[in-house]
């Protein structure tokens, strides 16, 4: 297979194993084999052919069609690409596990238009890392848009309808209101919007348009939860857990701060960034969001709402790694993409599991728990603290890089931000595990424990399994960041 069918094919394949899994409806055991094999061919795909290419140093593409000259529908896959379409395609794997135990263990309606929707996100997130141009980008990010729609509506409650609302409102209206406007102005400055090392705009634009074309872009991608463009996110936690840890961790949000990322290193160039300053205002609107939410989520009882507020404050740093316009705090924020997607999908798949082994969603009703979920609250405990950034975990190493970048660009004040915000995560993550395994389960009238199970009662093996298995993830990349280090330096160097 060459490199190019291998790139066409990784955006294709979700949407071949659509067919299969709409065609065996009716039987869901194969049904979501299907579903799993795609994943796990998907991944093949990805990590077998076209990492080992872009690791020697190459970049595959693929042209499909010219729209207008410099304006195509192509694909070309470099380092941070790369990086995202193995964290969507190795994270829908343990995702779809996850998804048929706690599927069936809530009795979830609607299940084949779930992995079918799924599907189609997939196939949306490996063409937004492979793309080509920011007008493919903006492509297929509308793609993730409007497939996850009918995840985050898949109850149909009232509550779900008007998170769809908010949801759709808020992602579309951002970006054509601000995205494309940012696209069409890129390309009538620089006759083309292709992502290039070093950028293509420097001599393009100047001054004051610079800064406000940014701001187009940083705001129009929605789906980075920028403050005030963040409320799409809290909202869509009504939808069903696998779907919040496809928000949260494979798709959806990481597209996001993907497409800041890569714009600000091959559209603008950080040496442009640099050298104008032009980026110093989105490093403050960026630790605002650290900060603000932060500790909103230490306010937050409902656990699934606590860890969208987590969310919201991780994405930024990513944003701020990017806008420090530090070779070091590209790779932070580059590393911090495959370290927060581990970490987040790990407490969001425990929140799942604790639903539905012990019907529980507010933390002040978790104490004692841990004695009857260990399994569950360990996973916990080994994702929070990759996402407080404390080995040994992947986050540490993430954190540590964007730190430096920080001291790089001489930022005391931006290195105090990432400083507060490790100690606001340990504020509203310790507790839970704090809850859970060093608090006593509450009693009722008649002076008996609550519940009457004594010893073990964990969740479906399908609903355990998924974050013991990225818990150990997190330690995993702690030992090997060096090789998604390695990968990503060819962001930054020739």
């Amino acid at each position: 297979m060459s490199l190019e069918t291998a790139v066409g094919l990784a955006v294709l394949w979700p949407l071949l194993g659509i067919v299969f899994i709409a065609v065996l409806r009716r039987w869901p055991n194969l049904r979501e084999t299907a579903s799993l094999l795609t994943a796990s061919s998907l991944f093949a795909i990805v990590a077998g052919r076209i990492l080992p290419a872009v690791l020697s140093g190459e970049r595959p593409r693929l042209d499909v069609v010219r729209v207008l000259p410099g304006l195509d529908l192509a694909f070309e896959v470099e380092p941070l690409g790369m990086l995202f379409a193995m964290v969507a395609s190795g994270l829908w794997i343990v995702t779809t596990l996850y998804a048929i135990g706690y599927m069936r263990g809530h009795h979830e309606e609607n299940q084949t238009r779930f992995y079918i929707c799924f599907a189609l996100a997939i196939s949306g997130a490996v063409g937004v890392a492979f793309a080509a141009n920011v007008f493919t980008l903006f492509v297929f990010y509308e793609a993730i848009t409007l497939s996850t729609y009918p995840l985050v509506t898949h109850h149909g409650t009232e509550a779900a309808k008007k998170a769809g609302r908010v949801y759709l409102g808020v992602l579309m209206g951002t970006s054509v209101a601000f995205l494309l406007f940012a696209l069409v102005w890129t390309y009538l400055a620089a006759g083309t919007t292709e992502f290039r090392p070093g950028g293509i705009l420097d001599g393009k634009v100047e001054g004051w348009h610079l800064m406000v074309l940014l701001a187009l872009y940083a705001f129009g991608t929605g789906k980075a939860a920028l403050m005030p463009f963040h409320r799409w996110l809290p909202a869509a936690m009504v939808a069903p857990t696998p779907v919040s840890a496809l928000l949260h961790a494979v798709a959806v949000v990481k597209a996001g701060v993907f497409t800041v990322l890569k714009v600000l290193v091959y559209v603008f160039g950080i040496d442009l960034l640099a050298a104008t300053d032009a980026s110093r205002w989105l490093t403050w609107a960026a630790a605002f969001t650290i900060l603000a939410a932060s500790i909103v989520a230490l306010t937050k009882d409902n656990l699934k709402a606590r860890l969208a507020y987590s969310t919201v404050s991780q994405l930024s740093y990513i944003v701020l790694g990017g806008a420090l316009a530090t070779s070091a705090g590209v790779l932070g924020g580059g590393m911090h993409i495959a370290m927060h997607a581990m970490g987040k999908i790990t407490l969001f798949f425990c929140a799942g599991a604790v639903m539905v082994g012990a019907h529980k969603t507010e933390i002040s009703d978790m104490d004692g728990l841990g004695r009857r979920m260990p399994f569950t609250f360990g996973a916990f405990f080994l994702g929070s603290l990759s996402v407080i950034g404390l080995p040994p975990m992947g986050g540490s190493w993430s954190k540590w890089y964007l730190v430096m970048g920080a001291w790089d660009a001489e930022r005391t004040a931006m290195m105090l931000v990432l400083m507060a915000s490790s100690l606001l995560s340990i504020g509203y993550l310790m507790p839970v595990v704090g809850r859970a395994f060093f608090r006593p389960l509450p009693e009722v009238d008649d002076g008996h424990d609550h519940g009457a199970v004594r010893g073990l009662h964990e969740a479906p093996l399908l609903c355990v399994l998924p974050p013991v298995l990225t818990g150990i993830g997190c330690i995993v990349l702690f030992f090997y960041a060096e090789h998604v280090y390695g990968l990503l330096t060819g962001m930054v160097t020739p």
